[in-house]
């Protein structure tokens, strides 16, 4: 089962479980879209894989599977990033 974790690993931005804007990579690291087509260039900072939109967890599961209040923020050092999955 998803974590459904609440935010952007990279800038924070609110991520609530109806959120159409939130991506995972399979590990789970959670980013908002607009840090995975920009800055991270479709990347995973961690993992090095792609991502995928994230499910929205239907409202009736909610109670029985509530999501994840723990905050994962890790700004990427975007130099590092590049250096690691873009230097060929």
């Amino acid at each position: 089962m998803l974590a459904i974790r609440p935010t952007c690993e990279n800038c924070n931005k609110k991520l609530p479980v109806d959120a159409t804007d939130a991506m995972i990579c399979t590990f789970e690291c959670t980013f908002c879209n607009e840090c995975v087509s920009g800055p991270l260039k479709e990347v995973c900072p961690n993992c090095g894989g792609g991502f995928v939109p994230r499910p929205i967890r239907p409202q009736h599961l909610l109670e029985k599977y509530p999501p994840s209040q723990k905050v994962v923020y890790k700004p990427v050092d975007l130099e590092a990033h590049y250096k690691k999955h873009f230097s060929r």
